[in-house]
This record gives C-alpha cells, sequence and structure tokens, in this order.
C-alpha cells in the first residue's frame, strides 16, 4: 500500500437422414480407381495429437516456491500470509510461461511473486511511472533497483515509464495486476482518470487477457479518499466503462478483523484489511 501521484492521461451436426433405396443390381467386376495420394495418406496417418492448454498454476507448488525463494526476503515472506499471492493468481487464471504486468509496480513485491509463479519461460514487466519512482526520496525506485540488481530476477523488464507512453507491446499480455492502487487513482483524480487507467492497461491485454484489481474495500458514501480505501461498486463500475467483463471476488482476501470506517495505515487494521479481487477479462 502506498500515497501515489500517477500521471494519467485526463486519463465467439450436419446430420443426413438415411434414406431407404432399392436393392442395387449386381455390380460388374470392375477395378477401383486409386484413392488421391494425399486422401490415402490422410488415411493412414495416425490420428494428430491433442493440444492441450497448459494448466493454471498449482498454488501449493507456487507457495512452497515463494517459501523457499532465497531471493525473497523474511520480510518479503512474511507478507504472504495476508496477501494470499497463490491463491490471488491462480483465481485470475496465471500459467506458467505467461507473458505478464505488475502496473504500479513501487518496489516490486508483487514483480518478484510473478517472477517466480510464471518460471523461466514467462514474462514479467515490472511498470511505474516517474511520479510513483520519486515518492518517498524515491524509496520505490531504490528497491526496485536492489530487487532487480545482478540480473538476480532474470525473466523481469523493468518498464520505467508513464501509462501514455508505454512501451509493452499492446495485445501482448496474458495477466496484468495492480495491487492496492487503484483506490489512489479513483480518489486523487477522479472516475474519468480511473476509467483512463484501466483502459491504458487493457490495451496490452491479449483477447480474453485478464486484470487483477486488488485493493481496500471502503463504505459506500464515507471518505474514502481519507480513509485510502474504495467501494468496490465504484470500482465494478469503472472497469465497465473500460469496457471489461466483471468478475468480483470478495473472499480470498476478506478480512473480518477489519473496521471499514479506520484508515488503511491505522495499526489496528494495517495488513490486515478486508480486500477485493476485481477478475476483469478483455473481451476482444
Amino acid at each position: 500500500m502506498k500515497y501515489l501521484a500517477i500521471s494519467l492521461f485526463g486519463a465467439a451436426l450436419l446430420g443426413a437422414c438415411a434414406t431407404p433405396v432399392a436393392d442395387a443390381p449386381e455390380a460388374t467386376s470392375v477395378e477401383a480407381p486409386a484413392a488421391p495420394a494425399d486422401v490415402a495418406a490422410a488415411e493412414t496417418a495416425p490420428e494428430a495429437e491433442m493440444v492441450v492448454a497448459p494448466a493454471v498454476i498449482d498454488v501449493a507448488a507456487v507457495s512452497e516456491a515463494l517459501a523457499a525463494a532465497e531471493t525473497r526476503s523474511d520480510e518479503d515472506k512474511a507478507r504472504d500470509a495476508g496477501r494470499k499471492p497463490a491463491e490471488v493468481l491462480a483465481y485470475l487464471g496465471l500459467k506458467p510461461g505467461d507473458t505478464v504486468a505488475d502496473f504500479i509496480a513501487s518496489g516490486g513485491w508483487y514483480t518478484e511473486v510473478l517472477s517466480i509463479a510464471v518460471g523461466p519461460d514467462g514474462t514479467v514487466y515490472a511498470q511505474n511511472s516517474e511520479a510513483a519512482l520519486a515518492l518517498r526520496d524515491r524509496a520505490y525506485d531504490k528497491a526496485l533497483t536492489a530487487r532487480l540488481a545482478d540480473d538476480r530476477l532474470a525473466n523481469v523488464v523493468r518498464k520505467d515509464e508513464e501509462l501514455t507512453a508505454l512501451t509493452i507491446p499492446v495485445g501482448s499480455v496474458d495477466v496484468a495486476l495492480t495491487g492496492l492502487n487503484f483506490h489512489d487513482v479513483y480518489n486523487a483524480y477522479g472516475p474519468d482518470a480511473a476509467v483512463g487507467f484501466l483502459s491504458a492497461i487493457r490495451s496490452t491485454l491479449k483477447p480474453g487477457g485478464v486484470l487483477g484489481v486488488i485493493d481496500h474495500a471502503g463504505v459506500p458514501g464515507a471518505d474514502n479518499n481519507e480513509l485510502h480505501r474504495i467501494d468496490p461498486a465504484l470500482a465494478v463500475a469503472s472497469a465497465e466503462a473500460a469496457g471489461f467483463i466483471v468478475n468480483v471476488n470478495s473472499d480470498i482476501l476478506a478480512s473480518a478483523a477489519d473496521d471499514h470506517t479506520k484508515n488503511v495505515f491505522d495499526p489496528a487494521v494495517r495488513g490486515q484489511t478486508d480486500r477485493f479481487i476485481l477478475k476483469l477479462t478483455n473481451p476482444e
């Protein structure tokens, strides 16, 4: 969770009926013509192997890999219990070898999770605007630089660029993610900018590609700007306006310990907030 100042652009049998026929006259002995070579080959060729789509990541295996990863700090691993990254990514349909993107990646906590989850055959884009990197004396810039030092996450491509000037290839991403960011975009810049933010990410997705939006659940009508939360209904409306098919999951990251009237940084709820996930599918 972080404070963000983000530069935005204002923002788818044929059946034949058997017909009775009269008995045919006795056939004369005539040699049948040879079948064309291509037909004969087709009749004798073995059946083509069925192509099976890769399975969604194995939650237990990814969780084990995250816990065992020597590249991850103890502080990063401690967040797994509350953030349930393997369960979230499985819900979003992530597969080994996918091309994925972490939008407003900040210091890269989810970037590293994605790197491990997609494996060496996958690609991870870690995007940040300059405004995000400049926050807190460039704390996120420094953290991401350290995380990627010595090419230790070799499948990660760092993208320090604005959403208005993305160099992530259009229509190339299987799964994108933005974690605990959307409320800042909506609350600081308004509904139009929020739709623009989601639309820019949608442009990078393949047809059928998915964007996961994770955020702190707010109370309708409350001052969610002050609380750093958002009413899930507002997030859904923005996603629909951006052209996504929307599914909402309020169970995976639910927290009964959360008092929705408290700021998410309040020690009483920090790290235990009630969070929702939007699974947004690009229909084109």
